[in-house]
């Protein structure tokens, strides 16, 4: 069992005596054009940056991401962002006695209440061929492989069982709408929310640091998901055509735009409402995160968060309510 000081709890001039897995590990050139070794190393509570300048050649041979190496050094800051430098590090060995899963970062939410909510909305599809097309999906290993998955690499929901967590917020918010909205086919949205992101499971390796495989980086896992669907759909007789092709639609503009990599924009109420319900789930995910890991000192701010172009605050704001008014869906 690792027994260590959680990485987030170091500041400045702490010293370093960890076990960290390695999450990046990359040769780079300075402006002079001399190598270097850059890598990010993080156990459950973060993830710090740190470069070898000198002597990392036979260290370059032996390592890779998803490796656990025993780091020895001191915290610096480089821009506001802490890093470690490295005195001595070292390839983790048999006798250290830890193993990925120690630094594998998981959902706080129940799994077994997860999956049976999952499969409970399932069986609640009333329309007969989505749900024969849903049980014949998750079934086999691929169940078991969606509700391991994170949703994403590094961005939001990005531990084990994310996925899964991700998944059922979506579902929730798309139930809503369709209470609000009862123009809205309710059994499509809820399938597209459920089938949006199942490219995951193939195009994210998971076992250790997360990873792109080979198939995500070449397909992505909104093509993974459309291909999927459609061998599928043609194990169902008589599945129409127009439910089919609505329902990969879903998936195809579930990230709303092309730039964000969708083939195609939302074209259906079903398809604005669910890349919407994904935008919330996973933003507000990610900057509830982001608040809760890149604090900066004893301060309200967090550093500037490039892929969102602003730093973000943390108010501090008690509610004043009764807490029992005050649960999440969740609870």
């Amino acid at each position: 069992m690792l027994n260590q000081t959680e990485l987030i709890t170091l500041s400045k001039g702490s010293q370093v005596d960890h076990f960290l897995l390695v999450k990046k590990c990359e040769p780079r050139l300075t402006k002079n054009n001399k190598q270097y070794l850059t890598m990010e190393l993080g156990d459950k509570s973060a993830s710090f940056g740190c470069n070898i300048w000198e002597e990392f050649e036979d260290l370059l041979k032996v390592i890779k991401c998803g490796d656990i190496v025993k780091v020895y050094g001191n915290v610096e800051e480089y821009q506001s962002a802490p890093q470690i430098r490295i005195s001595s590090i070292r390839i983790a060995q048999p006798l250290d006695q830890v193993s990925p899963s120690d630094f594998l970062v998981r959902s706080k939410r129940d799994l077994e209440s997860m999956k049976i909510e999952l499969r409970q909305r399932i069986d609640k599809i009333s329309n007969s061929k989505l749900r024969s097309l849903m049980n014949l999906i998750f079934s086999g290993n691929i169940f078991e492989k969606f509700y391991t998955a994170p949703a994403g690499k590094s961005w939001h929901h990005s531990y084990i069982h994310g996925l899964i967590e991700h998944t059922i917020e979506i579902i929730r918010i798309c139930d809503l709408m369709c209470d609000i909205h009862s123009e809205l086919n309710r059994d499509l949205l809820i399938c597209g929310a459920i089938l949006h992101d199942l490219g995951k499971t193939e195009e994210l390796s998971f076992d250790s640091a997360f990873e792109y495989t080979d198939k995500g980086k070449l397909l992505g896992h909104i093509v993974i998901a459309a291909m999927l669907v459609n061998e599928e759909a043609k194990q169902i007789p008589d599945f129409p055509n127009d439910l089919k092709d609505c329902l990969i639609h879903l998936i195809l503009s579930h990230q709303g735009k092309l730039e964000y990599a969708s083939p195609v924009v939302p074209k259906t109420v079903e398809a604005i409402a669910l890349y919407q319900a994904d935008e919330l789930s996973a933003k507000v995910n990610a900057y509830k995160n982001a608040i809760a890991t890149e604090i900066k000192g004893d301060g309200k701010w967090t550093k500037f968060l490039n892929i969102v172009s602003t730093d973000l605050f943390k108010h501090g704001i008690s509610p004043e309510i009764e807490e029992e008014i005050n649960k999440t869906l969740f609870d």
